[in-house]
Protein backbone atom coordinates (compact mmCIF):
# COMPACT_ATOMS: atom_id res chain seq x y z
CA UNK A 1 0.00 0.00 0.00
CA UNK A 2 1.42 3.38 -1.02
CA UNK A 3 -1.16 5.66 0.56
CA UNK A 4 -3.19 5.93 3.73
CA UNK A 5 -6.38 7.86 4.37
CA UNK A 6 -5.42 8.57 7.98
CA UNK A 7 -2.15 9.17 9.76
CA UNK A 8 -1.08 6.17 11.82
CA UNK A 9 -0.19 6.53 15.47
CA UNK A 10 3.47 7.11 16.17
CA UNK A 11 4.02 9.71 13.46
CA UNK A 12 5.26 13.19 14.27
CA UNK A 13 5.37 16.34 12.08
CA UNK A 14 8.73 16.58 10.33
CA UNK A 15 8.47 19.72 8.22
CA UNK A 16 6.13 21.60 5.91
CA UNK A 17 6.34 23.55 2.65
CA UNK A 18 3.94 26.42 2.03
CA UNK A 19 4.88 28.73 -0.82
CA UNK A 20 1.97 31.04 0.00
CA UNK A 21 3.36 31.78 3.45
CA UNK A 22 7.10 31.30 2.88
CA UNK A 23 7.76 34.23 0.55
CA UNK A 24 11.53 33.76 0.65
CA UNK A 25 11.26 30.16 -0.55
CA UNK A 26 8.67 31.13 -3.19
CA UNK A 27 11.01 33.85 -4.47
CA UNK A 28 13.96 31.44 -4.63
CA UNK A 29 11.93 28.85 -6.55
CA UNK A 30 10.59 31.48 -8.96
CA UNK A 31 14.11 32.82 -9.57
CA UNK A 32 15.32 29.27 -10.20
CA UNK A 33 12.47 28.78 -12.67
CA UNK A 34 13.40 32.02 -14.46
CA UNK A 35 17.07 31.02 -14.64
CA UNK A 36 16.18 27.56 -16.01
CA UNK A 37 13.86 29.08 -18.62
CA UNK A 38 16.47 31.61 -19.78
CA UNK A 39 19.20 28.94 -19.88
CA UNK A 40 17.02 26.61 -21.97
CA UNK A 41 16.14 29.40 -24.40
CA UNK A 42 19.80 30.44 -24.71
CA UNK A 43 20.84 26.84 -25.36
CA UNK A 44 18.46 26.57 -28.34
CA UNK A 45 19.20 29.95 -29.94
CA UNK A 46 22.36 28.84 -31.81
CA UNK A 47 20.36 26.08 -33.50
CA UNK A 48 17.07 27.86 -34.22
CA UNK A 49 17.06 31.67 -33.98
CA UNK A 50 14.11 33.21 -32.17
CA UNK A 51 13.42 35.24 -35.32
CA UNK A 52 11.96 32.04 -36.82
CA UNK A 53 8.99 32.44 -34.47
CA UNK A 54 8.28 35.90 -35.88
CA UNK A 55 8.86 34.97 -39.54
CA UNK A 56 5.85 35.90 -41.72
CA UNK A 57 7.29 34.75 -45.06
CA UNK A 58 5.00 31.72 -45.07
CA UNK A 59 1.97 33.93 -44.55
CA UNK A 60 0.31 36.07 -41.91
CA UNK A 61 -2.24 33.38 -41.08
CA UNK A 62 0.47 30.83 -40.27
CA UNK A 63 2.27 33.49 -38.21
CA UNK A 64 -0.88 34.23 -36.18
CA UNK A 65 -1.65 30.52 -35.85
CA UNK A 66 1.73 29.96 -34.19
CA UNK A 67 1.05 32.58 -31.53
CA UNK A 68 -2.50 31.37 -30.95
CA UNK A 69 -1.21 27.81 -30.62
CA UNK A 70 1.45 28.94 -28.16
CA UNK A 71 -0.99 30.80 -25.92
CA UNK A 72 -3.62 28.05 -26.01
CA UNK A 73 -0.91 25.42 -25.57
CA UNK A 74 0.42 27.07 -22.41
CA UNK A 75 -3.07 27.34 -20.91
CA UNK A 76 -3.88 23.72 -21.75
CA UNK A 77 -0.52 22.60 -20.42
CA UNK A 78 -1.10 24.29 -17.05
CA UNK A 79 -4.35 22.33 -16.71
CA UNK A 80 -2.70 19.11 -17.96
CA UNK A 81 0.15 19.56 -15.47
CA UNK A 82 -2.22 19.54 -12.51
CA UNK A 83 -4.32 16.73 -13.95
CA UNK A 84 -1.13 14.69 -14.30
CA UNK A 85 -0.37 15.23 -10.61
CA UNK A 86 -3.93 14.15 -9.80
CA UNK A 87 -3.71 11.08 -12.07
CA UNK A 88 -0.50 10.02 -10.32
CA UNK A 89 -2.13 10.54 -6.92
CA UNK A 90 -5.10 8.45 -8.01
CA UNK A 91 -2.80 5.72 -9.35
CA UNK A 92 -1.27 5.46 -5.87
CA UNK A 93 -4.62 5.28 -4.11
CA UNK A 94 -5.80 8.83 -3.45
CA UNK A 95 -9.57 9.24 -3.45
CA UNK A 96 -10.40 12.89 -2.77
CA UNK A 97 -8.89 15.71 -4.82
CA UNK A 98 -8.68 19.47 -4.57
CA UNK A 99 -7.93 21.81 -7.48
CA UNK A 100 -7.48 25.55 -7.53
CA UNK A 101 -5.52 28.63 -8.46
CA UNK A 102 -3.76 30.83 -5.90
CA UNK A 103 -3.00 33.76 -8.18
CA UNK A 104 0.62 32.60 -8.42
CA UNK A 105 0.10 29.03 -9.55
CA UNK A 106 -2.48 26.33 -10.18
CA UNK A 107 -2.53 23.33 -7.91
CA UNK A 108 -3.87 19.84 -7.39
CA UNK A 109 -3.85 18.07 -4.05
CA UNK A 110 -5.37 15.29 -2.02
CA UNK A 111 -5.69 16.63 1.54
CA UNK A 112 -7.06 13.38 3.01
CA UNK A 113 -4.24 11.18 1.69
CA UNK A 114 -0.84 10.37 3.16
CA UNK A 115 1.70 9.16 0.56
CA UNK A 116 4.81 7.11 1.21
CA UNK A 117 8.07 8.58 -0.08
CA UNK A 118 8.20 6.63 -3.35
CA UNK A 119 4.63 7.37 -4.39
CA UNK A 120 4.95 11.04 -3.47
CA UNK A 121 8.23 11.33 -5.38
CA UNK A 122 6.54 9.86 -8.47
CA UNK A 123 3.56 12.17 -7.99
CA UNK A 124 5.76 15.26 -7.72
CA UNK A 125 7.82 14.46 -10.82
CA UNK A 126 5.13 12.91 -13.04
CA UNK A 127 4.30 16.07 -15.08
CA UNK A 128 7.96 16.96 -15.62
CA UNK A 129 8.81 13.47 -16.90
CA UNK A 130 5.67 12.68 -18.90
CA UNK A 131 5.27 16.07 -20.55
CA UNK A 132 9.04 16.35 -20.97
CA UNK A 133 8.91 13.29 -23.22
CA UNK A 134 5.84 14.57 -25.09
CA UNK A 135 7.35 18.00 -25.75
CA UNK A 136 10.73 16.54 -26.71
CA UNK A 137 9.06 14.44 -29.39
CA UNK A 138 6.92 17.38 -30.50
CA UNK A 139 9.95 19.66 -30.75
CA UNK A 140 11.74 17.08 -32.88
CA UNK A 141 8.92 16.59 -35.41
CA UNK A 142 7.35 20.04 -35.94
CA UNK A 143 8.39 22.21 -38.92
CA UNK A 144 11.24 24.65 -38.23
CA UNK A 145 8.95 27.69 -38.03
CA UNK A 146 6.97 25.88 -35.29
CA UNK A 147 10.05 24.90 -33.27
CA UNK A 148 9.75 27.73 -30.76
CA UNK A 149 6.07 26.99 -30.16
CA UNK A 150 6.86 23.40 -29.13
CA UNK A 151 10.09 24.29 -27.36
CA UNK A 152 8.45 27.11 -25.42
CA UNK A 153 6.01 24.54 -24.01
CA UNK A 154 9.00 22.46 -22.95
CA UNK A 155 10.55 25.52 -21.29
CA UNK A 156 7.31 26.13 -19.38
CA UNK A 157 7.25 22.45 -18.41
CA UNK A 158 10.83 22.27 -17.13
CA UNK A 159 11.13 25.72 -15.54
CA UNK A 160 7.64 25.46 -14.08
CA UNK A 161 8.63 22.22 -12.36
CA UNK A 162 11.19 23.99 -10.14
CA UNK A 163 8.80 23.73 -7.20
CA UNK A 164 8.08 20.07 -7.94
CA UNK A 165 11.81 19.31 -8.06
CA UNK A 166 12.32 21.11 -4.74
CA UNK A 167 9.56 18.99 -3.18
CA UNK A 168 11.10 15.86 -4.74
CA UNK A 169 14.50 16.64 -3.18
CA UNK A 170 12.88 17.18 0.22
CA UNK A 171 11.09 13.84 -0.20
CA UNK A 172 14.30 11.98 -1.11
CA UNK A 173 16.09 13.47 1.91
CA UNK A 174 13.27 12.62 4.33
CA UNK A 175 13.84 9.73 6.74
CA UNK A 176 12.71 6.24 5.82
CA UNK A 177 9.04 5.73 6.59
CA UNK A 178 8.10 9.38 6.08
CA UNK A 179 4.59 10.10 4.85
CA UNK A 180 3.61 13.20 2.85
CA UNK A 181 0.28 15.02 2.82
CA UNK A 182 -0.39 17.47 -0.03
CA UNK A 183 -3.44 19.73 -0.04
CA UNK A 184 -2.19 21.48 -3.18
CA UNK A 185 -1.15 24.71 -1.48
CA UNK A 186 1.03 23.23 1.24
CA UNK A 187 2.83 19.94 1.81
CA UNK A 188 3.40 18.39 5.21
CA UNK A 189 5.80 15.58 6.01
CA UNK A 190 5.40 13.18 8.93
CA UNK A 191 8.10 10.83 10.18
CA UNK A 192 7.83 7.84 12.52
CA UNK A 193 8.59 8.82 16.09
CA UNK A 194 11.87 7.04 17.04
CA UNK A 195 10.66 6.88 20.63
CA UNK A 196 7.61 4.92 19.53
CA UNK A 197 9.58 2.22 17.72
Amino acid sequence: MHTFQALSEGYQPLCSIDLQKNKKLATMINLAALFIGLAMAAAALPFVPLSVLFDIEKGTVRFLLRFAALLVGILLYLIAHELTHAAAMKAFGAVHFKFGFTGLYAYAGSPTTYFDRRSYLCTALAPLLIWGIVFSVLTAVVPRDWFWVAYWLQIVNVSGAAGDVYVAVKTIRAPKGTLAQDDGVSMRFFAPDPAGS
